[in-house]
């Protein structure tokens, strides 16, 4: 009597190595204090890989947002003002000065108002609510001193705090949002030659905003959830003419 091939077994060990590999990955969500998702996406792209899932293609996120905020300026055919990428931490997106700014000025421009809205509703958006924002204003290295802006400090400062503002009165939380000005002390590239003579393109190049988009850690969703809930009490207390519940009585 022929006796049955012995079973191979060999698929054991590969999965059981994937086995592992999860088990590492959720001890390591269970350890962080702060979500970094840029992280996040690198460690579940290893694991992916390591259990043949690296040749599917990948969502994330950081990277749907990067998508969906490059639909919003290909549509506003804003492409060549507005550059959004990624970094260690979220997305970027970088306006240039000359098409969001007077010359030597904070004041936003008309047309550039359209822009920002739709930025605006877009951060205000559920799946994207958690997600910090912080404005950069950036400048060259020519002087400036008026009295409205002594130096590029204050020019660079009040760029990135007019876009904060415009974002509020939009209906984005404060609590969201930076404002800092870095005046010339970032360059993308250099103002100048070995010789001091300004290099106008680059100059204009270094004139820019940045906005930094990244997702919140714990504490500040937190804080952010319990800020929604007590609004909702407000709205409920002006409804009903009578006391709302606290949050802590809710969750009891």
């Amino acid at each position: 009597m022929d006796e049955d091939p012995p079973l191979d077994e060999s698929w054991l060990a590969t999965y059981a190595d994937a086995i592992t590999l999860l088990m590492a990955f959720f001890v390591m969500l269970l350890n962080f204090s702060k979500i970094d998702i840029p992280k996040f996406e690198e460690a579940a792209a290893g694991i992916a890989n390591e259990i043949g899932m690296g040749q599917k293609e990948q969502s994330s996120p950081i990277s749907i947002m990067k998508f969906d905020m490059q639909d919003v300026v290909y549509e506003m055919q804003a492409d060549e003002v507005v550059e959004v990428e990624t970094d260690d931490k979220g997305i970027t997106i970088e306006l240039a000065s000359s098409a969001f700014y007077k010359p030597g000025s904070a004041d936003l421009r008309d047309q550039a108002l359209p822009v920002l809205k739709t930025m605006a509703d877009m951060f205000k958006a559920p799946k994207y609510k958690y997600y910090n924002i912080e404005i950069e204003g950036h400048t060259d290295d020519d002087p400036i001193s008026t009295v409205r802006y002594p130096s590029n400090w204050e020019l660079s400062a009040g760029r990135a705090s007019g876009v904060v503002r415009y974002f509020i009165s939009q209906g984005i939380d404060m609590e969201r949002m930076k404002a800092v000005g870095y005046a010339e002390t970032q360059p993308k590239l250099p103002n100048r030659d070995a010789d001091g003579n300004p290099i106008k393109e680059n100059q204009s190049e270094n004139r820019r905003v940045i906005m930094r988009i990244y997702p919140m850690n714990l504490d500040e969703r937190e804080k952010l959830l319990r800020k929604d809930e007590l609004r909702e009490m407000a709205a409920e207390r002006l409804i009903s003419g009578s006391p709302a519940e606290t949050p802590e009585e809710r969750h009891q």
